[in-house]
């Protein structure tokens, strides 16, 4: 693994932006715009090194799945911060009929420098972003820059496979939607959206789109509806359970929550079990059932134990885009914060030039499927990352 410089082409803004990418800049406190998509500088990876890595992720995949199947078990939902017995009913009714539920993609976020075993630092499974980014202009820019070369990139093709092979477990005749909040300035999730809809149109698959502040209830009816009243049995949502188990509609999604069984009206994607998997809690149960594995670092719910030695992160049970993570330095007295947190080991990102980097490897159903970077300048990767591409020489 090695950061290199390079001249970014000269009409790199359009050209991305065509490309899907529609937020290449972002904005800083002194109201400065900035790269998000940033090709000054690239990574490159050798053949082995993205085979051992695609072999790590699917390894973590299926100890996630295997960790999912404990916290069921052994009902601990509790540790999850997941007090309502409806969500958990739900939430283990949807991981028993998992094989029923469409269930599309994840991301987890890597330590990884090129010298010792990556280290997974959180699983994003249920709304991650940079989707496009590490689909699309990425690979545009390696046959601009790097023809004849190859990438760890094959998420466009496992998508549509994807959504093929899951098409059969959408309710018949009717689109499947595809959901943003309105919310987003930046129009992250909105174009995050936008790729997976036409990702299921190229797979055959009958689509449209609405806000999730479009979706209306029909009480007469007892189900939710678009804007022009039309049911909506199936729906993608670039929306976390959490917020659709909390907010005023709770009631209305779960009473009508397709888990599978047929008995529902509304079928979710991705399904109401990815709550198991996108919380931090996730990271401590996988250390209790894996203690000592290579690709895992210690982490604790009940506070930072032993981590003082070495200094550790809190992280909140949920969040995104680094939200609320502090981190506190080797020998600093130990503490607990108010809020339920996950205690986990420190692992500075590895430096490049200056430069903090997290790998977001990317997962389709069960599959390793693609590579997306982002650098920042400190040790959080916030909302200030910047994206860069790589190649496999």
């Amino acid at each position: 693994m090695e950061r290199r410089t390079i001249e970014p082409r000269p009409d790199w803004q359009p050209t991305v932006e065509e490309q899907g990418l529609i937020y290449p800049l972002t904005r800083y406190p002194d109201d400065s715009l900035r790269p998000y998509w940033d090709e000054s500088a690239y990574y490159v990876f050798t053949l082995p090194e993205v085979e051992a890595l695609e072999e790590v992720v699917e390894e973590l995949h299926r100890m996630c799945l295997a960790a999912a199947e404990h916290i069921v078990a052994e009902d601990r939902f509790a540790d999850l911060g997941i007090t309502d017995p409806r969500v958990a009913r739900a939430v283990a009714e949807a991981w028993r009929r998992r094989a029923e539920l469409p269930s599309v993609y994840g991301r987890f976020d890597l330590r990884y420098d090129g010298t010792g075993p990556a280290k997974l630092l959180e699983y994003n499974a249920d709304t991650p972003t940079s989707l496009v980014e590490a689909a699309s202009p990425q690979w545009f820019w390696m046959e601009d820059r790097f023809p004849g070369a190859d990438q760890w990139n094959s998420l466009h093709e496992r998508l549509l496979a994807a959504w093929r092979k899951q098409a059969a477990l959408l309710p018949p005749g009717s689109p499947l939607y595809f959901a943003y909040s309105s919310a987003d300035e930046l129009g992250e999730d909105m174009m995050t959206v936008a790729y997976l809809k036409e990702t299921a149109e190229q797979a055959g698959l009958a689509t449209d789109w609405i806000a999730m502040e479009e979706i209306g209830w029909d009480r007469l009816s007892g189900r939710f509806v678009d804007n022009r009243l039309r049911f909506i049995r199936s729906i993608f949502k670039l929306y976390p359970w959490e917020w659709l188990t909390t907010d005023r509609f709770a009631d209305h999604v779960l009473d009508t929550l397709d888990n599978g069984g047929g008995t529902g009206s509304t079928l979710w994607i991705e399904p109401a079990w990815k709550m198991l998997l996108s919380n931090k809690a996730l990271l401590a149960i996988l250390w209790e059932l894996y203690p000592g594995h290579p690709n895992l670092l210690p982490a604790y719910l009940d506070g930072p134990r032993d981590l003082p030695a070495t200094g550790w992160v809190a992280k909140p049970l949920l969040g995104r885009e680094g939200a609320g993570v502090t981190i506190h330095e080797p020998g600093a007295t130990p503490t607990l914060r108010d809020e339920p947190c996950c205690y986990q080991q420190l692992a500075p990102l590895p430096d490049f030039d200056g430069n903090r980097v997290v790998l977001g490897a990317w997962v389709v159903e069960n599959e390793s499927a693609g590579l997306g970077i982002r650098e920042s300048s400190g040790l959080i990767t916030d909302e200030y990352a910047r994206f860069l591409p790589h190649v496999i020489l």
